[in-house]
């Protein structure tokens, strides 16, 4: 479930900046969220 969101934030992140639309830099703050559940996820050890 947390690689979805991860994938799903980083996706959106890349769509924003091909599309060169950052709205005030929301697109990077998504990458920030997704990087941070990843390393979160990877710190506790769970196994998907």
């Amino acid at each position: 479930m947390i690689y979805t969101i991860i994938v799903v934030l980083a996706a959106l992140w890349l769509l924003g900046v091909v599309s060169s639309f950052t709205a005030g830099g929301l697109v990077h703050l998504l990458l920030v969220i997704a990087l941070v559940l990843l390393v979160v996820n990877l710190l506790q050890g769970r196994t998907v």
